[in-house]
């Protein structure tokens, strides 16, 4: 495992053991957030360790064309149950993720520290969040970051049946919209599997991922950028 400096670089991904650590230490400076997006590795670590980055083998991805949507899922979108707005409570969102209970896991992987880094890369306009609303009420949600025309999926909650599913296919069908091909899930989790999300080499990733962050994406608010004229019911 390698102890990395106050140097804003990472080692090459091929170093990371075989459960994915890469590399110990550093801080969630937006630059040094930004250099490890850009080459596919993520922080991901308990309160009161040192922070660990992560490049997995495999890598847990969804490419946007295979999305794939269920027919009771497709009459819950044509509904009208639900509302999705982007990048208008992001704080909301990130607080709402690190307190949701999650089978298999005691606690939460969102630290105080990760929380305060994430707000900032936001205000930065690489963080966003997908907000899904019921009667005016913020009932599931996620963020994630986004580089160029590829988007690295963070966290999820949801308060009622189905919301948070709701929020992440709009954002995949309003993401495709703009262009963007690639969604990356990091680990495998059954949710998104049934939407069609796959394993793939870190190989095979990081070659998608160089090509896509090549590509002219949106950095600030995606409120409008996303928002506008777009149609959740067909």
């Amino acid at each position: 495992m390698i102890i990395l400096t106050d140097k804003i670089k990472f080692p090459h991904t091929h170093w990371a053991n075989p459960d994915g650590i890469l590399a110990i230490g550093g801080d969630l400076s937006i630059p040094r957030l930004l250099e490890a997006y850009s080459h596919g590795i993520f922080p991901w670590y308990s309160e009161g360790s040192e922070i660990l980055w992560w490049a997995p083998n495999p890598r847990f991805v969804l490419f946007t064309d295979e999305l794939r949507v269920s027919k009771s899922m497709k009459q819950v979108m044509r509904s009208g149950k639900f509302k999705v707005t982007f990048d208008t409570q992001f704080e909301e969102v990130i607080k709402n993720c690190k307190h949701s209970n999650r089978e298999g896991q005691e606690g939460t992987w969102i630290t105080d520290e990760m929380q305060k880094a994430y707000i900032e890369f936001h205000k930065s306009g690489y963080a966003h969040s997908v907000e899904v609303w019921e009667n005016n009420e913020l009932v599931g949600g996620l963020y994630g970051v986004s580089l160029g025309k590829v988007f690295f999926g963070e966290s999820m909650f949801t308060k009622v049946s189905n919301a948070s599913k709701f929020g992440f296919i709009t954002l995949v069908e309003a993401l495709k919209n703009k262009g963007f091909k690639l969604i990356d899930s990091q680990d495998y989790t059954t949710h998104l599997e049934s939407l069609g999300a796959q394993d793939i080499s870190r190989i095979e990733f990081e070659s998608h991922l160089k090509e896509g962050v090549k590509l002219e994406g949106k950095v600030g608010l995606w409120t409008d950028w996303l928002g506008l004229g777009l149609d959740t019911s067909s």
